[in-house]
């Protein structure tokens, strides 16, 4: 067991990994259960599975009936969710610290007894497939999702994580199960608490309540890889709608690389700060930042926005502008283009980077300032690198030089490496709005 000022980490006997810190501001606890299984994991045939399970997950065992799993937590006044994403699934909840058996008690028995019965595997089939649908029906859906799968090959981030219609509807029950008890086991999963506790008592907890779950090893999955794209790939996306957008996508490095960092401070200057973490908390303006001063203000786009996501495997740096009614994807790819010759071009000034960093440091902090966000810290790090990734965070992005933002520039944001993708609507195609 290894224990520091403020946490505790430690590994069950059947491996499960604990990740503990007491935070006595309030008598709360947020308890997160994070399984490294997601999109990355999923096959041709089966995009959309760890998703759908996700979904499952909340339809009951033989303790804790779905009818009854709502109220149990909202009578106790908590709160609870879970995501998928393309690395992970999680699943938390918030409640009164006098009350953190129940979620304990809960994730442990789901860990293992969900029961995945037909019915209710069609029920959700219907409930997915309406989400499908409803995501096709916006813009910036569609765009993103050919972007993504365009920016990839073989690699299975290229797929959305809520899956393709085919599959949805070729998924079985059996699929969905087999899925879970594969990924679903002790060895697979970071259990994170925060709150208010005391360590040696929430390890007593743990230990009687996740001990006896039989470990299982983890099955391998051989990730496929890309070579990154040597031509630029430009696509076209027509539907319905008023407003035309462009996305922009580079091939960028994972999040355990050092060059993470400084492509961070890079997107705040370009775009504006872009939050690390997906749970939320907090926003700051992008209106110093480059493409806001010349796109908005110069009336070629209503938005812009960008961000680099934190990915076990080298992901994406996208940037999406909203094109101004006025104004055409040309123009505004022209402006865009010529604001990266600039980067890659002129000596950032240390300034630019002081208020770059500034940003990005106050956005971290808004995405750490309660319980609940501070738990789920403690899991989401785990699964691209380690807690100390968070707990460095401010001090390696402090360290980036102008000379780190132009290496940056110069090394990741080449056409040759990047999808250009436009989004626009079927009347106005071809020209202006």
């Amino acid at each position: 067991m290894r224990e520091d000022k403020t946490i505790i980490q430690t590994t069950l006997p059947n491996g499960l990994q604990v990740r503990l810190k007491e935070i006595h501001t309030a008598p709360l606890i947020s308890h997160w259960i994070w399984y490294r299984v997601g999109s990355r994991q999923e096959k041709a045939g089966y995009t959309g599975i760890s998703h759908w399970v996700e979904h499952m997950q909340f339809k009951g065992t033989p303790t804790f009936p779905a009818s009854v799993l709502d109220k149990a937590i909202s009578r106790e006044g908590g709160i609870w969710n879970a995501f998928t994403y393309m690395d992970w699934t999680a699943y938390f909840e918030t409640l009164p610290a006098d009350r953190i058996r129940l979620a304990l008690n809960l994730e442990a028995d789901r860990m293992q007894n969900s029961l995945y019965e037909n019915q209710e595997v069609e029920a959700e089939r219907s409930v997915i497939l309406s989400e499908r649908e409803g995501n096709e029906n916006e813009p910036l859906f569609r765009l993103g999702e050919a972007v993504q799968l365009n920016a990839f090959e073989h690699h299975p981030y290229k797929n959305e994580v809520i899956g393709t219609t085919e599959d949805l509807l070729n998924i079985k029950r059996d699929d969905l199960y087999n899925h879970y008890r594969s990924y679903y086991t002790p060895g697979n999963a970071v259990l994170a608490i925060a709150g208010d506790f005391t360590g040696e008592e929430m390890l007593s907890q743990i230990y009687d309540t996740y001990d006896s779950i039989p470990g299982k090893a983890n099955l391998p999955f051989q990730i496929p890889g890309d070579e990154i794209n040597n031509s630029e790939k430009r696509l076209e996306i027509l539907g319905p709608g008023e407003t035309t957008y462009l996305e922009i996508a580079y091939h960028a490095p994972e999040a355990s690389h050092v060059d993470f960092y400084a492509f961070t401070i890079l997107d705040s200057l370009l775009t504006g700060p872009a939050s690390l973490n997906m749970f939320g908390g907090g926003g700051i303006s992008n209106k110093t930042s480059r493409l806001y001063r010349a796109l908005i203000e110069k009336d070629l786009a209503v938005s812009v926005h960008g961000g680099i996501q934190a990915t076990i495997d080298p992901y994406l740096y996208d940037v999406t502008i909203t094109v101004h009614p006025h104004s055409s994807v040309d123009e505004v790819l022209e402006v865009f283009d010529s604001n990266i010759d600039v980067l890659q071009n002129e000596h950032v000034s240390a300034q630019d980077i002081a208020i770059a960093v500034k940003q990005a440091k106050a956005l971290f902090a808004y995405g750490t300032e309660n319980i609940t966000n501070q738990a789920f810290w403690l899991g989401y790090a785990e699964m691209f690198a380690h807690y100390d990734w968070f707990t460095q965070y401010l001090e390696k992005i402090q360290q980036v030089t102008a000379e780190d933002v132009l290496r940056i520039a110069r090394t990741y944001l080449k056409p040759g490496s990047r999808v250009v993708g436009s989004y626009l609507p079927e009347d106005t195609a071809g020209g202006k709005q």
